[in-house]
């Protein structure tokens, strides 16, 4: 079979390596992602390994082009280096050393960038401080008469002490100026004079870049003491503080002074040199940082191969798939041959099961993806995902059926299909839309099918559509039924009698007839039939699952469970069950409308002391076949529980039995002289087939065996009855659905279209009610409704449908790739 239906064949091969060839193969193995690696050193800690110092240094690399990539302050998107190779061992120092000089020139301009606005904000806020117009008080004499303010006008010890008011400016944040000004008025007990202004300019911050406004301040004070004090409080509020003279013209001067220094800054310069390194930076660092990242796993791969005892080469042994192993020859055999000696490539048998390979394109992956949320199936299982791309979305579609959603969801997902190459898509961040974008081809399906089972219940947005002609007359019904006015008046249902000459014409073509939805009884006959099609749906979804376990069965050479398992198994489903759906169907087929008053019920049937009458028109022998139906179906109960363990049981003890003959036989073959060849022949056979039967064979304990199967057994026999319970959701869920759009049709739009007024006056009531229901029916009704069936139709596959043939007990085959890397 294809790689699709059952995973790929895979093989445990040896790679000789030669060391001086062992990271240009390992690279080139890393870009054609064809082999999984095996940990031979799981044992030895990562510190002894070979290559440990390697991976190191890669890592220092890495750190170093984490420093770089900090560099860019502008917004934009790095060129991507996703074609870019691993560094080869040669030319690793010259990138190395490339490397370091280009960070340490960054690291030395941006230094220079970082004193040189830093030295500019200095000058601007001691611009700030001068030209902000605080003027030193005037010191007075003498006091007309007290004030709170009287101990700022004489110095502390009195009006004979020296009187030189000295001056402390700088500037502070603005949400610690309030805090400055209390705690120095408080500390200095009032002997001094601060003024607190903010700038009139906002100034960009040296680390931030931000612009950001400041608060100047002037403090006059008298004493040495004051001084430190409010030295030491402007140096806690991390203060600028700078000179500050008397005079008004030399703080003109100093004002001149500082402007012409702010002048002669090259910063502009030191920036676009910075630009021009950034840039350099810019153009090198995403292909440097592909690089890095692959020769990080190339050592790390090289890590967890073995040496071979003359040091000459490295031994590894990896997952393949078989057909993939010329490619791999081929691809070591370039690599290696600048070497002089060739890698070697062979397989070797392994006990352990192989990992599982299904290859995916972008609409199979998300179906896939489907099935591996349930569990990775084990090697060589046959694989859902081919027949979920069918029955998925129709059973979504079974719940989900009207025509105008199903168009919708189409054109949604039909859209993204389209758009599925443009970059700006493809790249989106947004979860939600990137969990839709990968499930694109699974909505286009779904609304496909969604579209078809519309049609079917001739529903769109709640409404039928004719289509075709109805297969209903009224009017042959009032013309040979003699309705009055007065029969009309009394009756408000009229009731159209198929077995009336030209009332019933005919079946309609496809899906049901349109004069149902006029009908008050359209419910329950929208039940009664979307009820039994489920039970068909279901019964037949369940047969599907339990016929694919014989391929399991027949690939694996399980022989004994195609007759202990798989037949009680149909046995038992088709007898109670596929027989439900025999009598569904010869019900449809076997009666016509003017037999459907003597119709039998099919879950309701008389008793043996019953009269049969008009209402049992099945033949006699009915009573028999259900009867021998049952007895076949509990007869198959103990088939499917004991069968399984005692045959393995009873071939175990056989095999065990040979194994004891078998030395007795080589000592006999020893004394005549000749070899068994009988037993050679046996034991290549069972090496070249594997050892999973040997080791389950060596492992073999009947009560876990038992035990399992009484699991597997009870599980069945009580799943068949729930699981065909649990299709009656697709009727359910589809009834739900219909009602739900019929609610919102007859709230929403009925009530809109039913306003009466002007043509203009109607027209703009339409538009907000319109509005409101395509609002609600893409809220409610697309997304509620359509995860609702979307869940349920998940379950019906994973519960009542893979659990009949598929244990999902695998793993993944995770090659050594650098995708991941490129992306």
């Amino acid at each position: 079979m294809g790689s699709m239906f059952r995973s790929e064949e895979v093989a445990l091969v040896q790679l000789f390596l030669p060391t001086a060839a062992a990271y240009t193969c390992v690279s080139q193995l890393g870009e054609l992602g064809l082999v999984e690696f095996r940990d031979l050193n799981a044992s030895v800690s990562a510190f002894q390994r070979r290559f440990v110092v390697d991976v190191r240094r890669c890592e220092e690399l890495e750190k170093t082009f984490s420093e770089l990539a900090l560099g860019p302050r502008t917004p934009g998107k790095l060129p991507r280096g996703g074609a870019s190779r691993a560094w080869s061992e040669r030319k690793s120092p010259r990138h190395l050393e490339e490397t370091d000089r280009l960070a340490q020139e960054l690291r030395d301009v941006r230094g220079n960038q970082q004193a040189l606005r830093a030295q500019w904000h200095q000058l601007q806020l001691h611009s700030a401080v001068l030209g902000q117009g605080h003027s030193p008080p005037s010191v007075a004499t003498h006091t007309d008469g007290p004030s709170e303010r009287t101990p700022l006008l004489q110095a502390p010890g009195g009006p004979h002490q020296d009187l030189r008011v000295n001056f402390v400016a700088g500037a502070v944040e603005p949400h610690k100026a309030a805090a400055l000004e209390r705690l120095l008025w408080r500390a200095c007990r009032g002997f001094l004079i601060a003024s607190f202004r903010e700038t009139e300019q906002q100034l960009e911050d040296p680390v931030t870049g931000e612009p950001a406004t400041w608060m100047t301040f002037l403090i006059s004070y008298w004493g040495g003491q004051i001084g430190q004090k409010i030295r030491k409080i402007t140096d806690c509020f991390h203060c600028h503080v700078f000179p500050f003279a008397e005079e008004e013209a030399a703080r003109h001067a100093a004002l001149q002074q500082l402007q012409q220094q702010s002048q002669e800054l090259v910063l502009g310069e030191t920036e676009r040199f910075l630009s021009q390194v950034l840039g350099r930076v810019q153009r090198l660092l995403p292909p440097w940082q592909v690089q890095i990242r692959k020769m990080k796993a190339v050592y790390l791969a090289l890590n967890q191969c073995s040496v071979s005892s003359t040091h000459r080469c490295l031994i590894a042994e990896a997952w393949c798939a078989t057909r993939d192993l010329p490619t791999l020859q081929q691809a070591l055999q370039d690599s290696s041959s600048e070497a002089g000696v060739s890698a070697v490539v062979h397989c070797i048998p392994c006990r352990d099961m192989p990992p599982t390979l299904i290859r995916t394109n972008r609409f199979t992956a998300s179906f896939q993806g489907i099935v591996d949320a349930y569990g990775v199936g084990r090697y060589q299982e046959v694989n859902p995902a081919p027949y979920t791309i069918i029955t998925f979305p129709f059973l979504f579609a079974v719940m989900f059926g009207d025509v105008g959603h199903g168009l919708l969801m189409f054109l949604f997902a039909l859209a993204m299909v389209l758009a599925e190459n443009q970059p700006a898509v493809k790249s989106a961040q947004n979860e939600i839309w990137r969990t839709f974008f990968g499930g694109r081809y699974l909505l286009l399906l779904m609304g496909l099918f969604s579209v078809y089972t519309g049609f079917i219940y001739n529903e769109c947005f709640s409404r039928a559509t004719a289509i075709f002609p109805s297969g209903w007359s009224v009017a042959a019904m009032a013309n040979q039924s003699g309705w009055s006015d007065a029969f009309l008046a009394q009756h408000q249902l009229l009731a159209l009698d198929p077995n009336v000459t030209g009332v019933f014409l005919g079946p309609y073509p496809f899906g049901i007839d349109p004069v149902w939805s006029l009908a008050v009884n359209h419910l329950s006959f929208l039940n009664s039939f979307k009820m039994k099609m489920s039970i068909i749906l279901g019964v037949t979804h369940m047969t599907f699952g339990v016929v694919l376990g014989v391929f399991n069965h027949v690939h694996f050479g399980q022989w004994h469970r195609l007759l202990l398992e798989t037949l009680p198994e149909l046995v038992f489903l088709l007898g109670l069950f596929g027989y439900l759906v025999f009598l569904v169907v010869y019900k449809w087929l076997s009666f016509t409308a003017a037999s459907a008053a003597t119709a039998p019920s099919i879950l309701i049937l008389p008793g043996p002391r019953e009269p049969r009458g008009a209402l049992t028109p099945a033949p006699p022998s009915q009573e028999v076949v259900q009867s021998t139906l049952v007895v076949l179906a509990l007869a198959t109960v103990p088939v499917l529980l004991l069968g399984t363990p005692l045959f393995l049981r009873r071939r175990h003890q056989r095999r065990q039995s040979s194994r004891r003959r078998q030395p007795l036989d080589e000592d006999k073959a020893g004394l005549l002289g000749q070899p068994n060849v009988s037993v050679a022949s046996q034991n290549c056979d069972e090496e070249k087939a594997g050892c999973l039967g040997d080791q389950e064979e060596e492992e073999f304990v009947l009560s876990e065996v038992f035990m399992h199967q009484a699991i597997h057994t009870i599980e069945f026999c009580l799943g068949c009855i729930s699981n065909t319970a649990s299709y009656l959701r697709l009727w359910a869920l589809s009834l739900a659905h219909a009602q739900l759009s019929e609610v919102l049709w007859a709230m929403v739009m009925r009530v809109g279209l039913g306003l009466g007024g002007e043509m203009g006056v109607e027209a703009v009531v339409l538009v907000p009610v319109f509005a409101a229901f395509a609002v609600m029916t893409v809220a409610i009704l697309l997304v509620m409704e359509g995860l609702s069936a979307f869940l349920h139709a998940l379950r019906l596959h994973w519960v009542e449908f893979q659990n009949k043939f598929y244990s999902g007990s695998g793993y993944k085959l995770s090659p050594f790739t650098f995708a991941v890397e490129d992306e």
